[in-house]
């Protein structure tokens, strides 16, 4: 068994106990649950000193777990993926089948369908989308390696993906925001 496989193994039992992990993603070093556990999110709002209703993006593994979470994909949201050249997370209006908590006050949720390996792994065998928030306290600055991540989150955490020399020089995704009447707001660039 490789080690990237020992890992997703041992993040997987955490999450399907309602835990939370830090894992690298296909951008930075993120603090996740599984999206659909309100009790999970609960601790990652209280770990990284956040107010709640303030929303966290979620991961999906590919389009058709995207349409499962998603009320109503509109179209120019595949074209956007599709020839985006580098992580992109879009702003969806009505989510559906995850916990509440997660879902901000207007009704939207930030999801990315990841193309890192490893996440899309682990969220297959979960079978559920990921949460992904930067691991950081908030207001303080987003770790570019798994090095600058605080000791408070590593403590935190319920299990610490042990893959340090993934992500090194990291950095956010593009954020979108795609209504439903097809109008598109770029976020973050």
């Amino acid at each position: 068994m490789k080690k990237e496989d020992e890992e997703i193994t041992a993040a997987l039992d955490v999450l399907k106990k309602g835990g939370i992990i830090l894992y690298p993603t296909d951008t930075v070093w993120s603090i996740g649950c599984d999206a659909s556990n309100g009790d999970a999110i609960d601790k990652i709002f209280k770990l990284k000193q956040r107010e709640e209703g303030k929303s966290m993006i979620c991961l999906v593994s590919d389009f058709k777990m995207l349409q499962q979470y998603v009320e109503d994909v509109p179209e120019v949201a595949y074209d956007v993926l599709k020839y985006a050249n580098k992580p992109t997370t879009i702003i969806y209006d009505k989510p559906i089948r995850v916990a509440e908590n997660i879902v901000a006050e207007d009704d939207t949720l930030a999801i990315r369908v990841v193309r890192n390996d490893f996440c899309n792994k682990l969220i297959r065998k979960l079978k559920r989308p990921l949460v992904a928030t930067s691991a950081k306290i908030n207001g303080k600055n987003t770790p570019k390696a798994f090095k600058e991540i605080s000791k408070p989150i590593l403590e935190g955490v319920d299990y610490v993906v042990n893959l340090p020399d993934k992500n090194k020089n990291a950095k956010p995704s593009s954020i979108i925001k795609i209504g439903n009447d097809s109008t598109v707001k770029v976020i973050r660039k």
